[in-house]
């Protein structure tokens, strides 16, 4: 069907997609998380159909809860496991409460003499990946899903790189006695949906080892030379106000007046007048 790396869950929408199609023993999708539970003598996983390729691939998901002991005295196991068509062959990681332990498997028979075992730290084994490249197989844990650290690797077994499209991947749980409980999954191949964002200090001086690419600043200077000689044409615009007063005149010239046909009498003055020189 297609590699590994490519099979993407946040399982936030409650329900068992159809990629986990062969899920068995009464999972769930809850809260956001795959929920299996972990039964004395029984399994129960979510489980993908054979369809998947591992060679030149990968997977991971987060661990938030694995089955506690609960009062199993030999296993209570919480396993992410990558099978192919013969039973008991199979790549894992295989945390079991009751030893405290984590271990990383390549399976043949059900069995591994050569499996690496740690102390199981809930926060330093939250996150689990199984890889393959170069013809190298790898087992890696994470505490953010972002940093890895590897646990393990070997050659990788012929049948990663036969089994084209024919493997499956699982997380089941199981117990050999005590009381029913559960483990739970989260964001299978993403991050996406509990990525932290974490905020820090930092001290930053002038001769600090960061790099960057330059950019060429040129800033050209000119001299600006102010001219007084500031030629314009000069437009006058005036205003003007004028009160204007017609005198007439009329007068009579004498100087060329003809006098000869006019006649001049003197009287005697009457009332009314002053007389002057030469009447007294």
């Amino acid at each position: 069907m297609a590699l590994l790396s490519t099979l993407v869950d946040t399982f936030n929408d409650n329900v068992i997609g159809p990629n986990w199609g062969n899920s068995y023993g009464g999972v769930s999708e809850t809260g956001g998380k795959a929920r299996i539970p972990c039964v004395a003598g029984t399994f129960a996983g979510y489980q993908t159909a054979k369809d998947w390729t591992l060679a030149g691939s990968s997977a991971f998901v987060q661990l938030t809860l694995a089955a506690a002991a609960n009062g199993a005295t030999t296993e209570a196991q919480t396993t992410f496991n990558i099978i192919q068509a013969t039973a008991g062959t199979s790549i894992a990681i295989n945390i079991n409460t009751v030893a405290n332990t984590i271990r990383f498997e390549s399976n043949v028979g059900y069995t591994d003499g050569s499996a690496v075992s740690l102390t199981y730290s809930a926060v330093t084994h939250l996150w689990l990946r199984i890889r393959e490249t170069g013809g190298t197989l790898f087992w890696d844990t994470s505490t953010d899903g972002s940093a890895w650290t590897n646990r393990r690797s070997i050659s990788t077994p012929a049948w990663v790189t036969s089994a084209v499209n024919t493997v499956a991947v699982e997380m089941y749980s199981w117990r050999n006695n005590g009381s029913t409980n559960y483990a739970e999954w989260d964001n299978f191949n993403t991050a996406a949906s509990s990525a932290a964002v974490y905020f820090g200090s930092a001290a930053l001086t002038a001769d600090g080892a960061q790099t960057a690419a330059a950019t060429r600043s040129i800033v050209v200077a000119s001299s600006l030379t102010a001219e007084s000689d500031l030629g314009v044409t000069t437009v006058q615009t005036g205003t003007a106000a004028a009160a204007l007063t017609g005198n007439s005149e009329l007068g009579a010239r004498t100087d060329a007046l003809d006098t000869d046909d006019i006649t001049v009498q003197y009287s005697e003055p009457r009332g009314g007048w002053t007389v002057s020189q030469p009447w007294i």
